[in-house]
């Protein structure tokens, strides 16, 4: 009797190839679907509160335009996300379903394992500022802040392009900008780009990175002092 392995796919195997058989392991099926790595930027940035294409093109810097899009159309097609269209000129925006929404702690858990087991094989070369800044935009603890407008100015002391970014925070919105949007800044933060990720890992403390100079910090006294609780930190950071 034939067997069922050697059936449909079997069919459409190359001469000389091993055919792949439909799998009935659900996680198998799972990797299938949301194994690839900009599908999982794509998740991480919209559990962080991206919402606009806009915003993943700015949280994912290196993925192109043509795979953004046909990510995002797969995304709704498999039911992980929904495309709200806006009123009139307005943008879409993108929503995660209760099926996306649960993928949160396969994703935290993932972040968790990856800053124990591969951030060690993790090269300078390799980091994507613009996706960092993102981040740390993002998690910047804006309840610490002080009312009104704060204006953080963050120096990279080693970066050869975009050496300085600027963090634009009132109440609950955020910008971020890589170019000098024309504010007077409240607070300078200077540091290396290896001192950043550790502190946005949470592998240093902020107060041991300052009193050790690793990050230079100049501004009125109480963003000063109140540094370390304002400072955004990874969701995964260690405690």
């Amino acid at each position: 009797m034939e067997s069922v392995a050697r059936k449909g796919r079997a069919m459409d195997a190359e001469p000389g190839e091993c055919p792949e058989p439909d799998t009935h392991c659900p996680a198998s099926k799972a990797a299938d679907l949301i194994g690839d790595k900009w599908v999982l930027q794509i998740v991480r940035a919209m559990l962080l509160g991206a919402r606009r294409y806009s915003d993943l093109a700015q949280a994912i810097p290196r993925i192109s335009p043509a795979v953004l899009s046909a990510r995002l159309k797969t995304l709704c097609e498999q039911g992980i996300i929904v495309r709200r269209e806006g009123a009139g000129a307005t943008s879409p925006t993108y929503r995660l379903t209760p099926s996306g929404r649960e993928l949160q702690p396969i994703v935290e858990q993932l972040a968790v394992w990856g800053m124990k087991w591969a951030a060690r094989n993790v090269r300078e070369g390799d980091v994507d500022i613009g996706a960092l800044m993102w981040d740390l935009h993002r998690c910047l603890a804006v309840s610490e802040l002080p009312d009104g407008e704060t204006v953080i100015r963050i120096g990279l002391k080693d970066a050869e392009r975009y050496p300085a970014w600027w963090i634009v925070a009132a109440g609950h919105s955020v910008d971020l900008c890589c170019d000098d949007p024309g504010k007077d800044v409240d607070v300078y933060l200077t540091c290396g780009l290896a001192d950043l990720i550790a502190l946005w890992r949470g592998e240093v403390e902020v107060r041991a990175a300052v009193e050790e100079g690793t990050l230079l910090i100049d501004g009125p006294r109480d963003l000063v002092q109140s540094v370390h609780r304002w400072f955004p930190h990874s969701p995964m950071a260690a405690s």
